[in-house]
């Protein structure tokens, strides 16, 4: 039931990829390099590596983490007979808690995400003015993550669920005098949770270059995007501490409901029975007897429709406790116009680029759906952000250069799920440096370094099952020439992701109940990855 309160989880243009090629990793200022990675991110300046066919084959490794701190605070419920401090004070105050979180009802969750192989080609035929380029990539996504004990946002509701059970067992005890047999002196609870997702933008890139002269060149071109995102999980096997012992709620509230259905029927039969005995004596004369019979009659009602009541209620929670699983694959396809532009000025290079924002939607293909979200056929917006791109590079020594690229993104402009860029308080920004040396003829290392920045305003935009932070990424690694026309190249490069705090107030309502949370989430993430590949000339 947790799931039901999920949203859309494709992330969108925060997914984008720039390491298209694995020697990003050892310099992330690439945007103003002559070179074959820059089919993807200079490819104007393509067109000056002279005449012939450039190739570049390679991928990279991932292994990422993904962390969020979920923590719960269930404000007191109207018309409880405590103070505030007294239910601050009770096992009840911080759900979490009675499930692995700490005494202030944070727990953590922690999500293991890898992308074995991510490959990338990068192809260029040069004649005297035309070029001639074509890349593969995966431009958004690339990897599966895994949350082997699902997410905050799955287990809040389930956390409830000792409280509403003990409310609902005093409120009938109060009101009616009835033990329904759903509270415990130690509260607690257990679910098995899982999910799993996948994504995957598989990129080809198509494009020229037209050579204006010996110190300008233009690129136009275009990417073919295809999404594939897959989804799986499931909640099962909800068991909550009841009288000291923990029971699978699912079946131990259909046990308790069908002995309070039958229940009923037997006061329900026996008012019939007093009803028939009543209609009996006052044919016969006894007033007083009938009065008695009828009085009976009305109280066993009163009790059938009590026992029918709780029997209702019991059922109403005991189908929010079902087991759920969901099975979703989304398709979907766009167009990426790119144009590019790149100006030799001495020993300073520039180039620019400009991808236009890819208007698709991802289309649901759904087998399992318990959650109401993922309707098989249902079409959502997802758009690709356009990017700006802006980079510069300079030959301080025949052996030494220096590099510095700008990104922006134009995230607010695509259209999201429900309209969710719109949560976006700002386009989001990177900047990087880089610089290469050459030991030798053979030999060149590199290093450097990016800053992103994301306009995430006060957290909306983002859910534990899609989210990302602004962070430093910093990159190293070497070029090494065994032939006239053959490199090889390696690269490793790590992100510290900040933590983004997010806090917000939530209803939650179960079995005719209803409570308000003040619920905290704290995300960060960890990223490593490994190049390698080859660089063929011919």
């Amino acid at each position: 039931m947790a799931m039901l309160s999920q949203t859309a989880v494709f992330a969108g243009g925060l997914l984008t990829n720039t390491n298209q090629s694995f020697i990003f990793g050892r310099n992330f200022a690439r945007d103003g390099v002559i070179a074959i990675d820059g089919v993807y991110s200079n490819p104007a300046g393509v067109a000056f590596l002279g005449k012939g066919l450039h190739l570049s084959l390679g991928g990279q490794s991932a292994s990422q983490t993904r962390t969020i701190r979920s923590g719960m605070t269930l404000l007191k419920p109207a018309g409880l007979p405590m103070t505030d401090e007294q239910w601050m004070q009770s096992p009840y105050a911080h759900p979490l808690s009675l499930n692995g979180g700490d005494a202030n009802g944070i727990k953590r969750f922690k999500g293991e995400a890898s992308a074995p192989f991510v490959p990338s080609v990068q192809a260029a035929l040069n004649y005297d003015k035309w070029g001639f380029q074509f890349a593969f990539g995966l431009v958004g996504g690339g990897g599966k993550c895994t949350f082997n004990r699902g997410l905050g946002s799955f287990e809040r509701q389930v956390a409830l669920l000792p409280s509403i059970l003990q409310l609902a067992n005093n409120t009938y005890q109060q009101q009616y005098g009835i033990d329904l047999g759903l509270g415990s002196n130690t509260p607690g609870y257990s679910v098995e949770s899982y999910i799993h997702g996948q994504q995957y933008v598989f990129g080809f890139q198509f494009g020229s270059t037209y050579k204006v002269n010996e110190n300008l060149a233009v690129y136009g071109g275009f990417r073919f995007n295809y999404i594939y995102n897959k989804y799986e999980g499931s909640i099962s096997n909800i068991t909550v501490n009841i009288n000291g012992q923990n029971e699978n709620l699912y079946s131990y509230l259909g046990t308790k409901a069908d002995a309070l259905a039958n229940q009923a029927l037997s006061y329900q039969e026996q008012a019939n029975n007093y009803t028939r005995l009543a209609q009996e004596a006052t044919l016969a004369g006894n007033e007083q007897a009938a009065q008695q019979y009828a009085a009976a009659a009305e109280q066993l009602t009163k009790g059938a429709q009590l026992a029918q009541g709780g029997a209702q209620a019991i059922g109403g929670v005991r189908s929010q406790v079902a087991d759920r699983n969901l099975d979703c694959t989304q398709r979907g396809w766009g167009i990426t116009p790119i144009i590019g532009i790149d100006y030799r000025w001495g020993k300073l290079n520039l180039g620019a680029r400009l991808e236009f924002t890819t208007h698709l939607n991802i289309e649901n293909d759904t087998k399992v759906d318990d959650t109401g979200l993922f309707a098989d056929g249902v079409n959502t917006p997802n758009d690709i952000p356009g990017i700006l791109t802006v980079g510069g590079c300079y030959e301080i020594l025949p052996t030494w250069r220096v590099m510095a690229s700008y990104h922006y993104y134009f995230d607010k402009d695509a259209r999201m799920d429900k309209d969710k860029q719109k949560l976006l308080s700002s386009n989001t920004w990177e900047w990087a440096l880089g610089s290469e040396y050459d030991i030798s003829d053979a030999l060149t290392v590199s290093a450097g370094m990016q800053r992103t920045k994301y306009g995430l305003g006060d957290g909306s935009y983002l859910s534990d099952m899609s989210f990302t932070t602004s962070s430093y990424s910093y990159g190293f690694g070497a070029k090494v020439r065994l032939a006239p026309k053959v490199t090889v190249e390696a690269s490793y490069f790590w992100t510290n992701y900040e933590k983004f705090n997010k806090e917000y107030d939530q209803e939650y309502s179960a079995g005719g109940m209803s409570a308000t949370a003040h619920n905290t989430d704290q995300f960060t993430r960890t990223n490593k990855v490994f190049g390698v590949g080859v660089n063929l000339d011919f």
